[in-house]
């Protein structure tokens, strides 16, 4: 049985990037986002091995911690020429600097190195799996994916993380060109592209009010 979100929702990130889009797709809903690190809380250790895992792993922590509600998202980057990579370890890619220009040219030196130069060689994925976990261990989890092909080099400075060199398929810019609203903001306003767009419309169907 699914349950409804109300009232107030812990977002288990200390990413303004993430919090700041999580917001924008919750405030129609009535929800109102406040941050694990507008709380003080800790970060957990990220040790699952999948998204949906990690996902589970840092909400069940907010919610143990704040005694709310807390939602958690856990998403990166499947490279398919690189077997995967850098898949649940995207973030770490960019290293405690948060430094996304170093981990996006790192995986163009792997894609050169194995002669992935056509866009059908560079095939790639967003995955974002979000999860909310209640105080009293119960659990709504979903996942969604968008699909495309890296370009390079980097194009535009919107978003943030690997956006810059992802372009969906079917458009001809990438996610680092394309404004918040075209990117996550959900039909009528925009496309509701992105992975976590997808995976929210999962999630709001479930457990959010519709207005």
């Amino acid at each position: 049985m699914h349950r409804r979100i109300t009232g107030k929702l812990v977002v288990a990130t200390h990413n303004p990037g993430k919090l700041s889009e999580m917001r924008e797709l919750l405030a129609p809903h009535g929800v109102e986002a406040i941050s694990a690190g507008e709380l003080g809380l800790g970060e957990p250790d990220e040790t699952g091995d999948s998204f949906r895992a990690n996902a589970r792993i840092k909400a069940v922590a907010a919610a143990k911690e704040s005694q709310l509600p807390a939602f958690a998202d856990d998403s990166g980057l499947v490279v398919e020429a690189l077997d995967g990579a850098p898949g649940i370890l995207s973030a770490r890619w960019a290293g405690p600097n948060k430094d996304f220009t170093a981990a996006m040219t790192r995986i163009e030196r792997l894609l050169q190195e194995r002669g992935a130069t056509a866009p059908s060689q560079r095939k790639a994925y967003f995955v974002s799996a979000l999860c909310v976990a209640w105080p009293d261990d119960h659990l709504e989890e979903v996942e969604a994916r968008a699909d495309g092909a890296l370009v390079w080099p980097p194009r535009g400075s919107e978003g943030f993380g690997y956006d810059p060199v992802f372009m969906p398929d079917g458009y001809t810019r990438t996610f680092g060109e394309m404004t918040s609203i075209e990117k996550h903001g959900l039909p009528p306003l925009g496309l509701g592209l992105s992975h976590r767009a997808r995976a929210f419309v999962k999630l709001a169907e479930a457990c959010l009010d519709q207005r």
